[in-house]
């Protein structure tokens, strides 16, 4: 009992812990620091295993001395540029290397910036297409009211915002059985002078498949060649092109494409960092409007910023610059092929099964796609499937593809570092486990329960 001669003071047995945590209101009084370190961590139990969450893109695993340069960097603001100068003298040694890694004509005349992630970075590449395409727009006298951006039916969310935000017309081009990625089709019945770019995807959110950006930037060629519209690409590379360098470096996608003007990733994803950072670049510092940008002092001299966020975290940029020269590029290769060499085994075991079609193996960055197979079951889906395995502690979403191919639901798998080829191992036994009970079902599982939305 508290107060006895031994001094025990059980932690589950204060005036704080015999009531439930404030949940709508500050509480009257203070507590502990181990009573509320206690309250919270016994929420955060609540939640699922990050390593075991196969539905996110977000890395989930980072070395002992990461962590500890993240505690030392926890209080650093990014935007202060002159209080903390070395970190932003980082921040442009990593995006000058990503200009390099993505064969920028000169990184010395290149420029970016870091992100909170690729939503703020894909915003920021949006905002110089639009602002260079009034430009060129007011100088020959035109109107500016009508602006449109093309982009895959597949594209990512963050693209749909940013037409919301900044009043853009989103032409999407639809996705089909025939054209799975946004390839060139279709481009021509969609480009107009109000276009101000195409938006091309290294790794398809719902799928991991690559976009040919050279096949795209062939058909702007030809359109440019007829029609005099010369449109720029934007290359949203929030996964691939963080990967792509590695596994596929021969892969025309990046700025060795003249179209290509700029590039995002995000260092939070095969980037190998913890959640809170993304990176945008242009090819050169003329496709980035001196008008967008604004200038802080710092060290007796002038540093430019372009950002949606004022203050930021910092950490996740010394994060960027410790994993660059961790890995380096054979570092990278190798990780990145252990993550696909996962999702391609994976990938064939899933195919073994006989329940399921694979959308795709895997082979582009470590992301996978199944449907079931068709006439394979009427008594169950694969949202079915999805359940029984967050049974398990697994999350394997479910969801279906967009427009034209609405009617087909897929789950997917993506593959992180730190998902091992012996827990790839479990995973499987479990998908198999779970498939034999559901074939086994003599009736259809309820179909009138809730189904979660994908959040792409």
């Amino acid at each position: 009992m508290a107060g006895d001669a031994g001094g025990y003071s059980p932690l589950f047995h204060t005036a704080l812990e015999e009531h439930a945590a404030a949940r709508r209101r500050l509480p009257e009084h203070e507590s502990l620091p181990r009573v509320a370190e206690q309250l919270v961590r016994d929420e955060m139990m609540l939640d699922g295993n990050a390593r075991l969450n196969l539905a996110t893109f977000v890395g989930t695993w980072m070395d002992d001395e990461a962590k500890a340069i993240y505690a030392d960097a926890f209080d650093k603001n990014m935007i202060d540029k002159d209080e903390y100068p070395q970190t932003a003298a980082i921040e442009e040694s990593c995006w000058r290397m990503l200009a390099d890694l993505w064969h920028a004509p000169d990184p010395a005349t290149s420029i970016g910036t870091s992100t909170i992630g690729s939503s703020e970075a894909c915003m920021l590449a949006g905002l110089a297409l639009k602002r260079r395409w009034q430009h060129a727009r007011r100088a020959a006298g035109k109107p500016v009211d009508r602006p449109n951006l093309i982009m895959s039916s597949a594209v990512q969310v963050c693209w749909e915002k940013f037409c919301n935000y900044w009043d853009v017309e989103p032409r999407f081009v639809p996705i089909s059985e025939e054209h799975p990625v946004l390839d060139g089709s279709g481009l021509d019945a969609l480009v107009d002078e109000n276009t101000i770019g195409v938006v091309a995807i290294m790794g398809v959110t719902y799928t991991g498949m690559y976009e040919p950006v050279a096949k795209i930037a062939a058909v702007l060629d030809a359109i440019q060649k007829e029609r005099g519209l010369d449109i720029p690409i934007h290359v949203d590379g929030a996964s691939g092109a963080m990967v792509a360098p590695f596994l596929q470096p021969d892969l025309e996608w990046d700025f060795r494409l003249e179209r290509v003007h700029s590039i995002n990733t995000s260092g939070h994803k095969y980037g190998l960092v913890y959640p809170g950072l993304g990176w945008v670049v242009w090819r050169s510092e003329d496709l980035l409007p001196d008008d967008l940008i604004f200038r802080v002092s710092y060290l007796g001299g002038q540093m430019p910023t372009f950002a949606l966020n004022f203050s930021r975290p910092g950490a996740q940029v010394l994060l960027q610059y410790y994993v660059f020269l961790r890995l380096g590029r054979t570092g990278f290769r190798a990780v990145q092929s252990d993550s696909r060499a996962v999702a391609m085994h994976l990938a064939h075991g899933i195919a073994e099964i006989g329940a399921f079609t694979l959308w795709n193996d895997g082979s582009d960055i470590p992301v996978f796609a199944w449907r079931l197979t068709a006439g394979h079951t009427e008594n169950w889906t694969l949202y079915d499937l999805q359940d029984r395995l967050r049974m398990r502690g697994w999350l394997v979403p479910a969801y279906p593809m967009p427009d034209d191919l609405g009617d087909h639901v897929v789950q997917r798998i993506v593959v992180r570092n730190g998902l091992s080829m012996d827990l790839a191992d479990r995973l499987l036994a479990d998908i198999r486990t779970e498939t034999a009970f559901l074939d086994a079902l003599t009736a259809p599982m309820p179909t009138d329960r809730p189904r979660p939305g994908f959040h792409h």
